[in-house]
């Protein structure tokens, strides 16, 4: 890679922070490393894959056993229709090795643990007031620390479905189809940290609903390239809950290619968890600007224009 490419790239990852908070971004918006999912959107017709790669160690107390489970997590989101609209296909497939030591016995479980479908949509943005989105001019303080409008978040709401496929060992007795209603947020805390939280019901009409939330903080370095992220997962329901932990990295390998590093673990010994997971995401744009006629747009759209701004600036070059 030359140099002047190079140079470029770093001034699209130093303007991410700016990028992640809008609907389409030139730089690719992925939900990963984590559970916890972004408020916004991909972008209309942006198709992005986001694959994972996982290994986790599990002990039973309770039932002395002990289990090795590999397998891959996947979502496959697409902007339709517009940009504060996505839809999102996602799960978990895996093999879980089970021992029995005491007696003996070993097994293999293999299904979807995770199979889903369903809409995301943004319908607030603090962002889109542009007398918010403008930099100040005057003081790079003000443009970098923190400030208490920052916590005014992004709000996107989520409906789904989820999905259990022929004999699941996982899910022994539900029905096929179940549903999953969310709340996600977003909120630019500065320029380097972003905060995103999620809570929603899951598994509805099932006789085990979980609710389950997730909040997350992700710090980009100075090698905007790079960032690190701790993530709070929580998970409450009569046929399990626990509370889990996750911290890992992601790097920037190009404006589509992301990569991701990252481990966690279980608060519970029934079972215990130990993870780890190793993923990428990749996008392909397909996203054109719509242009919108002047005697189109709304007020204040493109800012505001003051009464006389126009006599105040002749004034000034006189002065001068």
């Amino acid at each position: 890679m030359d140099i002047s490419m190079i140079k470029k790239l770093l001034f699209l990852f130093v303007l991410t922070p700016t990028f992640i908070l809008a609907q389409y971004t030139d730089v690719i918006n992925s939900n990963r490393p984590g559970r916890a999912a972004s408020a916004y959107a991909v972008g209309k017709n942006v198709v992005q894959a986001e694959i994972g790669m996982l290994y986790e160690q599990q002990d039973n107390a309770d039932l002395n056993s002990d289990s090795n489970i590999f397998g891959a997590d996947y979502a496959f989101r697409y902007g339709l229709l517009f940009e504060e609209l996505e839809v999102i296909a996602e799960g978990s497939f895996i093999t879980q090795n089970i021992t029995y030591p005491d007696l003996g016995i070993e097994g293999k479980l293999t299904n979807f643990s995770r199979n889903r479908v369903g809409l995301k949509y943004l319908f607030f943005d603090p962002y889109k007031d542009p007398e918010r989105s403008k930099p100040n001019l005057y003081s790079w303080r003000a443009n970098n620390v923190f400030q208490w409008k920052n916590l005014i978040p992004a709000i996107s709401v989520y409906g789904g479905a989820n999905f259990v496929l022929g004999d699941n060992p996982f899910y022994p007795g539900e029905p096929t189809i179940s549903y999953r209603g969310g709340i996600q947020t977003q909120s630019r805390l500065s320029p380097r940290f972003v905060l995103i939280s999620n809570i929603a019901y899951d598994r509805i009409t099932t006789d085990f609903p979980e609710w389950r939330y997730a909040l997350s903080v992700t710090h980009a370095f100075r090698d905007p390239r790079w960032s690190v992220f701790f993530e709070g997962q929580g998970i409450s329901g009569d046929r399990y809950s626990d509370i889990i932990l996750r911290t890992g990295v992601a790097r920037l390998i190009n404006p589509n290619f992301q990569a991701d590093f990252h481990l966690g673990s279980g608060f519970k010994n029934d079972p215990s968890r130990i993870f780890v997971v190793l993923g990428f995401s990749y996008r392909l744009d397909f996203h054109k600007d719509e242009l919108i006629p002047i005697n189109e747009q709304q007020s204040g759209m493109n800012g505001k224009i003051k009464k006389n701004a126009n006599k105040r600036k002749s004034k000034k070059r006189k002065k001068n």
